[in-house]
């Protein structure tokens, strides 16, 4: 999956950067979307994925299910850094500022406190038990800020453009545009695979020395 990830990377942004064409209304800022686009469509995938998983150890005592939270908890909170840096990067040359108390921005911003908040509780407590419990808890209540994130520009007055990928509608881009960042966000998947697979073996190797202490 590391593997996959470094090709379907170096690919897409090849196809990103030099093989789409220059953008007809922002010129080559737009060149942003293709670490922009994969990066929110993670945070926000991860986090749901996340919230499952939790929900499955605090519901059903599934033991590698709190496991698999943890593990996604912070490559989420990587990609919602990037969202929203890239985000700053395109808003500047656009918009005329960094940062604007958007509905999507400050949404995807609310996204980061809650992947810290998560990181934080289950790190703090001692009692894994305890710990995957309480972090299930902040997960699940978070959930609802998901969909808030996604339909932010279709609910309320916002500078942020609107979905360029929609499932009823034809792609309003390039076709070489809408292939980088198509494997731009497979190659997320493929790396976002590989990190969680790797963090999951050590917290297993984790506990399974705690129980024997």
């Amino acid at each position: 999956m590391a593997g996959l990830a470094i090709v379907l990377a170096a690919t897409g942004l090849y196809v990103g950067f030099f093989v789409a064409p220059t953008d007809h209304q922002q010129g080559e800022v737009y060149r942003i979307i293709f670490l922009h686009v994969p990066a929110a469509w993670m945070s926000m995938f991860i986090y749901v994925a996340a919230a499952i998983h939790a929900g499955l150890g605090l519901i059903y005592r599934t033991r590698i299910s709190p496991l698999l939270a943890r593990a996604l908890a912070p490559t989420g909170a990587m990609f919602t850094v990037i969202a929203l840096w890239t985000g700053a990067a395109w808003g500047k040359p656009t918009w005329g500022a960094w940062w604007v108390w958007d509905a999507r921005l400050t949404s995807e911003l609310i996204l980061l406190f809650l992947y810290l908040g998560y990181i934080g509780v289950s790190s703090a407590i001692e009692d894994t038990t305890r710990a995957d419990n309480a972090g299930a808890i902040v997960l699940l209540a978070g959930v609802v800020n998901v969909p808030i994130i996604y339909f932010s520009v279709q609910w309320w007055s916002t500078l942020h453009q609107g979905a360029t990928i929609r499932l009823d509608a034809a792609p309003s881009m390039a076709h070489t545009m809408l292939l980088g960042m198509l494997l731009m966000a497979l190659a997320c998947w493929a790396y976002t695979l590989a990190v969680c697979l790797v963090r999951t073996r050590c917290l297993i190797r984790e506990r399974a020395a705690q129980e024997q202490l």
